[in-house]
């Protein structure tokens, strides 16, 4: 059951729907939300709505943008965070879309898979355990209310999240509350920009803008006593003697906030998106952490319903994600404060600061690189130095197998794979025996070097790739097989079988009941 037909809901969807994970998905609206919302994804995320089947849809609305500019309060450039159009997962680092666009793909694509049913136009009222084991998820629509039954529940409802107070979770504010307007524009008027993101830096008028689409631009800009109308707002980017066209799509009031749920999950229900996280814009992570919790989440919990794998693999669903939140909301808040000034005496020496730092050789390459760093070690990330692959993800380069070219995880499939830098020896091949998985040595992909590379820096001889390509052990250089897999093995397998639902109709995991 997931509650939540955003991207995110979506998204969980699909990805259980590829593993054979039956799911309903309960929405309040009938139809996409119209009105344009997240705008910027990065090339991981691009790599998981490819898993969800998404792929090549989403490249005909995505925009690839330059990265991240800050401009002093005369919009003069004070550093460049350049992003590249082809990073390590195979996509733009930084992409500009049309959230209503993605959702209708998302939607479009749930509708054509069997195992997927959305139900919109219902209000969930009641998310609770059952004392036969699954949870009961109670709703209501014009025929009354029912009851539906779940092995598991993914609460993906948003910041105001029925789901989070079912499980009696918690806000962890993380000190960031400001208010801001947010405006969305349809013109075909010369507007100045640099294809990527501007960050005004003025303590007085910070403000954020960039290009969404061929004729769609986003401006955002901190409120304050007195505002003033759009088009003077927006005036720094336009020609004084324009005067054409100039639709607002949208303008909106928002508070942005940092905040952590203090718990994930609570049994066989979950927190993923903003139930769990909220996060200022200005790094374009919001929707981008969401759908890292959906395709962290939904490999596990399909091994776990579907092959009967340890309960245990889901705990570090929270132990991986919640880290790795934290951790962007931290810096967005930190990029929120320097860039945008604040509003407390200390503005002008972190602006000082700010400016002498981005001159330093170097450090603007290396804040534009990947905004996902490797998972800390843990069950399903063996970590043996901080430099290693573990915990980072495989690239994902174009290559050949089989007689068939295409990107590295459409080959690879759905499951864990042992990527081998040279033939793999007999205790590499009963492992991956072992796991029902191949043993792939580099060469074979006939890729343009990307892979035999990656594992030559890593010093590795050879990798398990988990579902998600987060490398989660390796074979050191020199070595002949993994040294650890007693830490690992036990959550992926059992000695027992799927537990059924005791509720289960014409197979289904799902039962409703109306009162």
């Amino acid at each position: 059951m997931i509650i939540g037909a955003g991207p995110v809901g979506v998204t969980a969807a699909l990805l259980l729907a590829r593993r054979g994970i039956r799911t309903v998905v309960l929405e309040r609206h009938q139809d996409v939300y119209p009105l344009p919302r997240a705008v910027a994804t990065d090339d991981e995320v691009r790599r998981i709505l490819q898993a969800a089947g998404v792929g090549e849809e989403f490249a005909a609305i995505a925009r690839p943008a330059n990265g991240l500019r800050l401009l002093d309060a005369r919009h003069r450039v004070m550093a460049e965070f350049r992003r590249s159009e082809h990073g390590r997962h195979g996509y733009p680092q930084t992409s500009m879309f049309d959230q209503p666009e993605l959702e209708r793909l998302l939607r479009d694509a749930l509708a054509r898979r069997p195992e997927c049913e959305l139900r919109g136009g219902v209000e969930v009222t009641g998310v609770g355990p059952d004392p036969a084991g699954p949870v009961r998820v109670t709703y209501r629509d014009e025929d009354g209310e029912h009851h539906l039954w779940a092995e598991a529940v993914l609460g993906c409802d948003g910041a105001g999240s029925l789901t989070r107070d079912a499980i009696g979770a918690a806000w962890e504010d993380l000190r960031f509350e400001e208010r801001w307007t947010v405006i969305d524009v349809r013109t075909k008027a010369d507007v100045r920009c640099w294809e990527g993101v501007d960050q005004v830096c003025d303590p007085h008028r910070p403000a954020t803008f960039m290009r969404v689409g061929e004729d769609r631009y986003r401006w955002e800009f901190r409120l304050q006593e007195g505002q003033q109308p759009v088009r003077e707002l927006i005036a720094p980017w336009l020609s004084p003697s324009y005067d054409g066209d100039f639709d607002v799509v949208r303008e909106t009031q928002y508070t942005f906030r940092a905040r952590v749920a203090d718990r994930w999950r609570s049994g066989r229900v979950f927190l993923l998106g903003d139930a769990a996280h909220l996060t200022p814009p200005f790094i374009g992570q919001g929707l981008c952490a969401g759908l890292r919790d959906a395709h962290n989440l939904t490999w596990k919990l399909a091994r776990v319903l579907g092959e009967g794998a340890d309960e245990r693999l889901l705990d570090t669903y929270e132990s991986e994600r919640k880290p790795h939140a934290r951790h962007a909301i931290r810096l967005a808040v930190a990029m929120g404060w320097a860039m945008t000034g604040g509003q407390d005496g200390a503005a002008a020496l972190r602006r000082r600061i700010l400016a002498a730092a981005c001159r330093i050789p170097g450090l603007t390459a290396a804040a534009g690189r990947d905004l996902s760093p490797p998972l800390t070690a843990g069950p399903l990330v063996r970590r043996r130095t901080r430099k290693g692959l573990a915990g980072t993800h495989c690239p994902q380069p174009w290559v050949a197998l089989d007689g068939r070219r295409g990107r590295l995880d459409e080959l690879l499939g759905d499951s864990f794979t042992v990527l081998t830098a040279a033939e793999p020896g007999p205790s590499l091949r009963a492992l991956a025996h072992g796991l029902g998985v191949p043993a792939i040595p580099v060469t074979d992909l006939r890729d343009d070097g990307t892979l035999a590379a990656w594992l030559r820096a890593g010093r590795a001889d050879a990798v398990l790739l988990r579902p998600d390509r987060v490398v989660m052990d390796v074979v050191p250089a020199g070595r002949h097989d993994f040294t650890d897999t007693a830490a690992w093995a036990p959550l992926l397998h059992t000695t027992r079988s799927p537990r059924p639902s005791p509720r289960t109709v014409e197979n289904s995991l799902l039962r409703s009941s109306t009162e």
